[in-house]
């Protein structure tokens, strides 16, 4: 893992943040929806090949591969615990609001 990597995963969560708290909804605008799901949908892929990559890292400590790095695969493995749970946050901040709106009465 590089330091080129790991600045590029704090962009992107700094801009699901950004996305979260309303900042990246409103500048996309509705003729843009394409880009934020595009945007979300490359999130989401990314966070997955993260999680996997840990988990690939993750069994070839346990079997025991001499190549395997306990340090690199701890902080693989809590880069993908950062990320899975900054998805979820995401995921929370814009579900909430939506079912507040489903259940308001008329």
């Amino acid at each position: 893992m590089s330091d080129v990597d790991i600045s590029q995963e704090i962009f992107k969560l700094r801009e699901m943040a950004a996305a979260a708290n309303g900042q990246e909804l409103a500048k996309a605008g509705a003729g843009n929806s394409g880009e934020f799901t595009a945007l979300l949908k490359s999130v989401i892929e990314n966070i997955n090949d993260i999680q996997q990559q840990a988990g690939k890292l993750s069994d070839s400590l346990e079997k025991g591969d001499p190549l395997a790095n306990l340090t690199e695969v701890m902080a693989t493995l809590q880069k993908a615990k950062i990320s899975y749970q900054a998805m979820v946050e995401f995921r929370n901040r814009v579900v909430v609001p939506y079912q507040d709106i489903i259940d308001m009465q008329i």
